[in-house]
């Protein structure tokens, strides 16, 4: 990769609004990174990208016209939705989890509201109908179909899709959610407290413990004249610390 064709993620943000004419944010950039459209390089803990990568994804747009070219003008194109940015076709829980195989929930929208236009010609379901998903993978289907007030039903061979979906459409108590995550957060941050300290004094118990055993010089110059084997003393020392290690543990991780 040409080192002078990298720009910086915010560069890239900027080159990409004004290339496109819309509004690109850094979002949208990190889409394109996450799902490997693009290619990223850390240079000095700096991520970069490849500007011409980037002109040849947004590049791909105008096959509209080609495609038109081959397939004639009856071509629905509205159905690309190339004109939504990845946080308007990943919007609330379709984020929740990037599963691989789902399909945008514009696309659903488009086959089951109300809406008709010239290629739709029909509203084929209303408020209160049934709707069966037999694939329905991460829920989109459910999801949009709950939004628009019909019944749905989705079957998945998977378990972790079923995870997936019914965590998008099953009733969430807000308050009991904030009480539960007021918890987790509490507990999660003296977690890191102790963590800390632990890290803390175990450090300075190892750093003193090789002063006493493992001076550079002396430990070398022992191993050296076969005063010590470096292996058997290791160990025995190994089994020396330990007590140290647990007396900590039992003093600090476990009060």
């Amino acid at each position: 990769m040409n080192k002078s064709d990298l720009i910086t993620i915010n560069d890239a943000v900027v080159w990409a609004s004004e290339y496109t004419k819309k509004s690109v944010t850094i979002s949208n950039i990190s889409y394109l990174i996450q799902y490997a459209l693009i290619d990223k390089v850390i240079n000095n803990g700096v991520a970069y990208i490849s500007q011409s990568d980037l002109k040849k994804y947004y590049d791909k747009n105008k096959k509209e016209i080609n495609w038109k070219e081959k397939l004639g003008n009856d071509l629905n194109w509205k159905l690309s939705f190339d004109n939504l940015k990845e946080s308007d076709t990943t919007k609330h829980v379709h984020r929740i989890h990037p599963y691989k195989g789902k399909f945008i929930p514009q696309l659903v929208n488009y086959f089951i509201d109300n809406s008709i236009d010239e290629f739709k010609k029909e509203v084929y379901f209303k408020k209160d109908d049934i709707i069966l998903d037999p694939f329905c993978g991460s829920g989109t289907t459910l999801v949009q179909a709950n939004e628009l007030g019909i019944n749905a039903l989705g079957i998945d061979i998977s378990n972790f899709n079923t995870i997936i979906s019914n965590s998008k459409i099953s009733y969430i108590d807000l308050g009991k959610l904030e009480i539960i995550l007021k918890e987790l957060t509490e507990k999660l941050e003296n977690y890191i407290k102790i963590n800390s300290e632990f890290e803390n004094e175990l450090n300075e118990k190892l750093f003193d413990f090789n002063n006493k055993y493992f001076d550079k010089v002396m430990f070398k110059k022992y191993v050296r004249e076969n005063k010590i084997d470096s292996k058997i003393y290791g160990k025995e020392k190994e089994k020396e610390f330990l007590i140290e290690y647990y007396n900590l543990i039992k003093n600090i991780i476990l009060g």
